[in-house]
């Protein structure tokens, strides 16, 4: 399967327009329609309704499989640059907002860092597709648990920290006076569904059983002191880790004693690393040794 093709059918089934298609990717329309004809036949299927444009069900299964082939494409391509780029360019660090907490913030470089703040998932893609030199990403997870990533390439992770996870309240909140909460027990109230910055409202469902954590307002944001301000003005409860809970005005933050849970931050990198990048991975790894024990796979 042709790879060019198969892109040129991802855009076309996105935009659900040839001419759009061919507009992004700077190709004719006669030629985006070729391209899409030439996988057809090479499938032995239509992919694409005409009018209106729209993927047949062979299309949607097809699109189940694009992204992924695609992507692990970018990734082998940035893997080979990788290992021809001139050395010590810099570092470009991608995080998920909560996983950049005080002790990363203290291990990096004075100079010569590019911080990429990203939604949780992009975090390991920008590693592998060669826009980031290490990731940072986090999650819920039982003790010395790894956490479970998407499938983007081969990637190494380490984990670099592990601390409590607390519920944020309202100062006012009738639960703000308790030493510790069970989770199971506010699976009805209101949530914060925040995705890309506190933990996903899908992990507090998966340590509950699968049910309950039900949405009462939702923020497409990376940005901490944006949830918590909807978390103090009473918009919903959000799930953090203690550094970045503690110490906010108007809020209360009360750990999770039930079940044992905590938030786990893994360091993530493809082959061999760069002189900064491999000296911030050494530092993090070290700090890491005294706190809690590591969990390594590719």
């Amino acid at each position: 399967m042709d790879p060019h093709l198969l892109r040129t059918y991802v855009t076309v089934a996105r935009l659900a327009s040839f001419s759009e298609a061919a507009r992004e990717l700077g190709y004719t329309q006669s030629a985006v329609s070729q391209h899409i004809a030439a996988l057809e036949q090479d499938l032995g299927a239509p992919l694409l309704t005409r009018r209106p444009v729209a993927p047949t069900a062979a299309g949607e299964r097809l699109l189940e499989h694009a992204s992924p082939l695609l992507l692990r494409l970018e990734a082998a391509r940035a893997d080979v640059v990788r290992m021809a780029a001139v050395p010590d360019h810099g570092l470009t660090l991608a995080t998920a907002p909560t996983a950049l907490g005080p002790r990363v913030l203290a291990a990096l470089p004075a100079s010569g860092v590019t911080l990429r703040v990203l939604a949780r998932d992009e975090v390991p893609v920008a590693v592998a597709t060669g826009t980031a030199d290490l990731g940072l990403v986090d999650g819920l997870a039982a003790p010395s648990d790894p956490l479970r990533l998407p499938d983007v390439a081969p990637l190494t992770t380490h984990g670099v920290g592990e601390e409590l996870v607390c519920v944020l309240l309202p100062a006012t909140h009738p639960l703000a006076r308790r030493p510790g909460l069970r989770l199971g027990d506010l699976a009805d109230a209101r949530w914060l569904d925040a995705p890309d910055t506190g933990l996903p409202l899908t992990h507090l469902r998966a340590a509950n059983g699968g049910h309950g954590f039900r949405p009462a307002l939702r923020y497409d944001g990376t940005d901490i002191r944006t949830l918590i301000a909807l978390a103090a003005a009473g918009h919903g409860l959000t799930l953090l880790p203690h550094s970045a809970a503690t110490a906010v005005p108007g809020t209360v933050a009360v750990p999770v004693t039930q079940p044992r849970v905590v938030h786990r931050t893994e360091l993530v990198h493809t082959g061999a690393l760069g002189a900064a990048a491999a000296t911030l991975a050494a530092v993090l790894a070290e700090g890491a040794r005294a706190r809690m024990p590591m969990a390594s796979r590719s």
